[in-house]
């Protein structure tokens, strides 16, 4: 599978810069005065200063949850998923909608968790326990 290339915007790059290398654990590419480019688990992820900027906090139903609609995130391994857990937990990271198993025992069980970024930036990292069940039904 090949990575992905997201570009968001942040209020504050030293801040999100601090917050993706720390707390998620990025590494770095190239970077300028207004970007920096950052390996999110294997994929390229770009945080871009936007001077002023606002994001527009909204949410959709789903499983008696409030899910933060845009977001973004990855689907990590089930082990990567539980270590990440543990990590975001030593950083006091306040979630949205708090680490948990859905559709447990079911197709598709899976382990979800959503939380913001400095700039409001919604991310939803999620695992299956069975992999090739991330498209069922």
């Amino acid at each position: 599978m090949q990575p992905f290339h997201l570009a968001v915007p942040v209020h504050d790059l030293a801040l999100a810069r601090q917050f993706y290398n720390d707390v998620i654990g990025c590494s770095e590419g190239r970077s300028d005065a207004r970007w920096v480019d950052l390996d999110l688990f294997g994929h390229q992820f770009v945080i871009h200063q936007q001077d002023g900027l606002r994001v527009q906090q909204s949410t959709n139903p789903v499983d008696n949850h409030d899910v933060p609609v845009p977001h973004f995130g990855v689907v990590l391994q089930w082990e990567q998923w539980h270590e990440f857990v543990e990590r975001l937990e030593q950083h006091n990271i306040e979630f949205v909608i708090e680490p948990t198993i859905r559709f447990q025992g079911q197709v598709g069980e899976q382990a979800t968790m959503f939380f913001l970024d400095p700039s409001g930036n919604a991310l939803e990292f999620k695992a299956f326990k069975d992999p090739s069940q991330l498209f069922a039904t």
